[in-house]
């Protein structure tokens, strides 16, 4: 493919969406503080809240603070809700009793915790005014995409397959994200049940969905590095999405063990698992995930049940800079991570890609 195409598919996505890099910040939940959200705006990229856990209050307070200290554009991810878990009394039993052993003995009640309410957090973005309305593990029902329409949000959904990638365009997606298997974090599979039977990787998927779509497709998914960039774009990618090269970034705020690990992590040592939240995901493989994914260990519960049974094992770990029990998720190219000025990494990253383009 001849590079003017590249190009100018690249400079089109700019030019829609506000940005002057065709590389954006992944929306990462809990790891994306608003410093390193305006930083990036502020070099030309976009600012990414994960909102998934987040109250209306909090969506509306982020965008506030955004704006204090960048004039640059942000995505708002929401997660569209699955059908209710299937509680199993018994189940959670046994798996409170083992995650007694990873950190403070877990009441029955935190399985009760349910999912943010959806439909306070789309009103909430709207008022917002993000610039993008991102989806993960679902698309938006027409009246909601109207009102997005109607509020000039672009609605970026996130995909794992062509089936998926066709029913956002249809339901009037502005661009889909194609996520690979190497991305760290929760995978965007639509249906949970299958999600470990979507695992295809990031140039495999984005060649099959820029074949087939009429919207622009932002590669996400162990892109860390100009190289990663540049493979994407010549792929058929308008523009890509980047998690966990950001993580050790100077304004990140992940807990130092975290953050440490990364740089050791080899492509092999992170694993998909759903033993943090009963929603499959990648992370560290660390001593709870192998623990967990042993044959004795119980079963994880349904998301979010298994969210809540882990939230004080999580906490803890987290105020105690413990790897161990920590959920770090982390992407196949964790080890690309550095510590460095966000605004470094990503001039140095689309420095790296236009030359090899």
């Amino acid at each position: 493919m001849h590079n003017a195409v590249i190009s100018s598919r690249a400079n089109a996505f700019c030019e829609r969406f506000g940005v002057e890099l065709p590389i954006l910040l992944a929306p990462m939940a809990g790891a994306c503080p608003v410093p390193l959200s305006a930083a990036l705006a502020n070099v030309g990229s976009m600012g990414a809240m994960g909102a998934v856990l987040s109250t209306p209050e909090q969506i509306g307070q982020w965008m506030g603070a955004f704006r204090t200290q960048s004039q640059g554009p942000a995505q708002v991810n929401l997660w569209v809700p699955d059908p209710a878990p299937v509680r199993d009394v018994a189940a959670e039993a046994a798996t409170r009793d083992f995650l007694g052993k990873w950190g403070p003995q877990v009441p029955a009640a935190a399985g009760d915790a349910g999912p943010a309410d959806f439909d306070a957090q789309f009103e909430a973005l709207i008022q917002a005014r993000p610039a993008v309305a991102s989806t993960i593990m679902g698309v938006l029902s027409a009246a909601q995409v109207q009102r997005l329409r109607a509020a000039n949000i672009a609605w970026f959904a996130c995909v794992t397959t062509l089936d998926e990638a066709l029913q956002a365009q249809a339901a009037g997606a502005d661009a889909v994200i194609a996520q690979g298997m190497e991305a760290g974090g929760h995978r965007g599979a639509f249906d949970a049940a299958k999600a470990e039977l979507q695992m295809s990787g990031l140039f495999a998927l984005l060649p099959r969905l820029a074949d087939h779509l009429q919207v622009p497709v932002i590669a996400a998914g162990g892109i860390a590095d100009g190289r990663g960039v540049a493979a994407a774009l010549l792929l058929g990618a308008s523009a890509v999405q980047v998690g966990t090269a950001f993580l050790a970034a100077d304004e990140s705020d992940i807990p130092q063990a975290w953050r440490l690990a990364l740089a050791e992590s080899e492509p092999e040592g992170t694993r998909v698992t759903r033993t943090f939240s009963g929603r499959l995901g990648r992370a560290l493989n660390t001593a709870y995930v192998r623990a967990a994914e042993a044959a004795e260990a119980p079963l994880p519960q349904p998301y979010p049940v298994q969210r809540g049974l882990t939230a004080g094992m999580r906490r803890e770990a987290n105020a105690a800079d413990q790897l161990d029990a920590m959920q770090a998720w982390a992407g196949q190219s964790a080890w690309l991570a550095r510590r460095a000025p966000a605004a470094d990494i990503i001039r140095t990253m689309w420095a790296q890609a236009q030359v090899l383009l």
